[in-house]
């Protein structure tokens, strides 16, 4: 009778147990399951002080962690599912600590009328439209104008004339602040980045090294095609 040979038997990650820390990797994790399972106390701590300074030494990056030695200890706990037994020098963690989800961050919901401007616009406009004193509210406004005609031209990358920004100021403090129509706002020009600039002539420099680079191999492609026809005509001359 022909003996049935068995399939091997291969042990694959899928397979295996979820690592709990993956940054300690699989031996690690059997380790400290390896402590868990020792009889006695003494043993168990003088095998999971073996282990900290492994994890320690496999992720030197903590180090420069605060409470360094604490944050070991607490991987330590968690990677055994909170099941070693040993004299920590530190308290142990909790495991609904651990799992604790933070609350949601409760985002702004406010309604802004020109975006490029910003909440800070609007803040500024209502704060100068209680100010009693006129002329210390004349300048307030007119910071405020500056402010604007900068902000707009950093969002549109473009220029901009002052009637647009004092209809804007007009219309953004309910038609309670403006100012004199023969006060002009800083000039304030759109400047593309100097990051782009160099690149774009960079680019062209290398155009043009490619197009004289180009050129002079052309001409001496011309030049050697010259000599051969030249030396073919010469070697066939006959001589009398």
């Amino acid at each position: 009778m022909a003996q049935q040979n068995t399939p091997a038997h291969f042990d694959y990650n899928s397979t295996r147990n979820k690592l709990i820390l993956s940054e300690y990797g699989r031996n690690v994790q059997n380790m400290v399951k390896y402590i868990v399972a020792l009889p006695t106390k003494e043993e168990r701590n003088r095998y999971a002080q073996v282990v900290i300074d492994l994890m320690g030494f496999l992720n030197p990056h903590l180090r420069d962690v605060a409470d360094f030695k604490h944050k070991l200890w607490d991987h330590l706990h968690i990677i055994s599912d909170f099941q070693i037994d040993v004299d920590s020098p530190y308290p142990k963690p909790s495991s609904e600590a651990i799992h604790l989800k933070p609350q949601p961050l409760r985002y702004p919901h406010q309604r802004i009328k020109y975006k490029h401007y910003g909440k800070t616009i609007e803040l500024m406009i209502e704060k100068a439209k209680s100010i009693d004193d006129p002329d210390r509210k004349r300048h307030m406004v007119q910071a405020i104008a500056n402010f604007m005609k900068m902000a707009y031209v950093q969002w549109n990358k473009d220029s901009v004339a002052d009637e647009s920004i004092l209809a804007d100021l007009f219309a953004l403090s309910g038609g309670t602040l403006k100012l004199e129509e023969n006060v002009n706002l800083n000039r304030v020009e759109f400047r593309p980045n100097n990051n782009q600039n160099n690149n774009n002539n960079r680019g062209r420099n290398n155009n043009n090294q490619n197009n004289r680079g180009g050129g002079g191999g052309r001409t001496n492609n011309n030049q050697r095609s010259n000599n051969q026809n030249r030396n073919r005509n010469n070697g066939g001359a006959k001589k009398y």
